[in-house]
C-alpha cells in the first residue's frame, strides 16, 4: 500500500517511558506492515528547555531505530515552543504536512496543520474523558476529516458522557502480533503490572471532584495478597518519598519493582511482559464511572504475549470476554476468584490471551479497517 501516514504521537515528555512509546509504536508498526511509510510527528511545548527538547529527540529516534522507524522522525512546534538545540537530523516538517493520512493522537495539534493534510483522523484514547473535556473547553480539538476512539460506549445510546456532536468511531486498540508473540514464564513468576501510581490527577463528574489515578483505583484490592496463593507484582515509580507507601504495598504481600529499572526502553518494557505469568491491574476510577468499555495497551501486549489478563471491569463489551484469556472483576471477591480460574486452568487461558489478540487486537487488521474508512 502506498500511503504515507503522519502518526501524530506524545512521548517526548516521558523519554524513560517504555510501555508509554508502544502505546504508539503498535500502531506505527501496523501502519508499517501494509506497506505504508510512517512519518513520527512529535510536539514541542513552549515549557521545555531546549536541551532537553534535544535529549529527547535523540532518545526516541534511538529507540525505534530497530523497527526502522528513526528516520522518518519531526515535529511541530507550539507557539513559543523552543527549536532543539540539535535537530538531529530529523525530517523537515513538511514531509509530514505532505502525508496522505494524519492519524492525530494529539488533542492540542495546532488547526493550521491539521488542515495541511489531505485526510485527517483523530484518534480518541481517553475515551469518556476527552468527551467530558471538550464539553468542559479544557481541551480544543481541531476539525478532523474522521474521529475514533477506543471506547466502545462512545457516542452510543446510554453513554455516561456526551458525544459534542462529533460522530465517534470506535476502533479497537492493536498490538503489533510481528513484534509480541508467545512466551512461556517460569511456573512461579508473578502477575504483573507496569504502571503510574500516584500522579495527583483528579477529574470531575456531575459537580463531583474525585482522585483519578492508579493508587485510588487499586485501594479496593491492597489484601488481595493476603487472599490468593498467587504472587503479585507492581511495577510503579516511587520516589525517595515514597518509601512508606512502598513498605505499606510490601507488608501486604505486593511484590514492588521500580518501572524506570525493568521498563524504560521498549525492549525492557517487552522483556518483563515476556517474563510474567500474566497481567493483574485495576483501572482508574474514571474507566469503571464512565462504563467506557475500554481496556489498554498493556493489556493487549500480554494477550498478545500468550499472557492472560486479570482486570477491572470497565462496562459491557459487544465482544470483549469476561472469563476466557481476558478475565474481569468488579469486587475484591471476584478478582479472587479469577485468579483462581486462571490458576486451575493456566494453558487454557494463556492459549485464549493470544487467540483473542489475534481475533480482535492484531495491528495490521486493525490499521487497514482505519485507513479504509479514512481514505473511503
Amino acid at each position: 500500500m502506498s500511503v504515507t501516514v503522519c502518526l501524530a504521537a506524545s512521548t517526548l515528555f516521558y523519554p524513560h517511558g517504555g510501555g508509554h512509546l508502544w502505546a504508539y509504536l503498535n500502531w506505527a508498526l501496523g501502519f508499517k506492515s501494509l506497506g505504508c511509510r510512517v512519518i513520527w510527528l512529535e510536539g514541542i511545548s513552549p515549557t521545555w528547555p531546549p536541551n532537553e527538547v534535544s535529549r529527547n529527540l535523540g532518545l526516541l529516534k534511538c529507540r525505534l531505530q530497530p523497527y526502522g522507524l528513526a528516520e522518518d522522525v519531526t515535529f511541530w512546534q507550539h507557539a513559543g515552543a523552543p527549536a532543539p538545540e540539535e535537530p538531529y537530523d530529523c525530517l523537515p516538517l513538511e514531509a509530514a504536512l505532505a502525508a496522505d493520512v494524519l492519524v492525530n493522537q494529539q488533542y492540542g495539534m495546532r488547526g493550521d496543520l491539521v488542515r495541511c493534510f489531505r485526510r485527517s483522523a483523530l484518534l480518541d484514547i481517553d475515551p469518556g474523558l476527552t468527551q467530558l473535556w471538550l464539553a468542559r473547553g479544557l481541551i480544543n480539538v481541531a476539525p478532523h476529516d474522521v474521529y475514533f476512539t477506543i471506547g466502545e460506549t462512545v457516542g452510543r445510546p446510554g453513554a455516561l458522557f456526551p458525544d459534542n456532536g462529533l460522530p465517534w468511531r470506535y476502533t479497537p486498540p492493536c498490538v503489533s502480533l510481528d513484534h509480541w508473540t508467545e512466551h512461556v514464564a517460569a511456573e512461579d513468576a508473578p502477575l504483573t503490572t507496569v504502571t503510574h501510581w500516584s500522579m495527583g490527577e483528579w477529574e470531575e463528574q456531575e459537580g463531583e471532584l474525585y482522585s483519578n489515578d492508579k493508587r485510588t483505583g487499586f485501594l479496593p484490592y491492597l489484601d488481595l495478597p493476603r487472599r490468593t496463593s498467587q504472587a503479585l507484582e507492581l511495577a510503579i515509580l516511587l520516589g525517595e518519598w515514597d518509601q512508606d507507601e512502598r513498605k505499606a504495598l510490601q507488608d501486604r504481600g505486593w511484590r514492588v519493582r521500580d518501572s524506570h529499572a525493568v521498563a524504560s526502553t521498549p525492549s525492557d518494557y517487552r522483556s518483563y511482559i515476556e517474563g510474567s505469568k500474566g497481567e493483574f491491574s485495576c483501572v482508574k476510577p474514571s474507566c469503571v464511572r464512565l462504563q467506557n468499555a475500554w481496556i489498554s495497551d498493556r493489556s493487549l501486549c500480554y494477550l498478545a504475549s500468550g499472557k492472560p489478563v486479570v482486570v477491572e471491569h470497565t462496562g459491557p463489551s459487544r465482544f470483549l470476554p469476561d472469563a476466557e484469556g481476558l478475565l474481569r472483576f468488579c469486587s475484591l471477591e471476584e478478582a479472587i476468584a479469577r485468579i483462581g480460574e486462571l490458576q486451575s486452568d493456566y494453558d487454557r487461558h494463556a492459549k485464549a490471551a493470544r487467540h483473542l489478540a489475534e481475533e480482535c487486537f492484531d495491528a495490521n487488521k486493525v490499521t487497514a479497517r482505519l485507513l479504509e474508512q479514512v481514505l473511503d
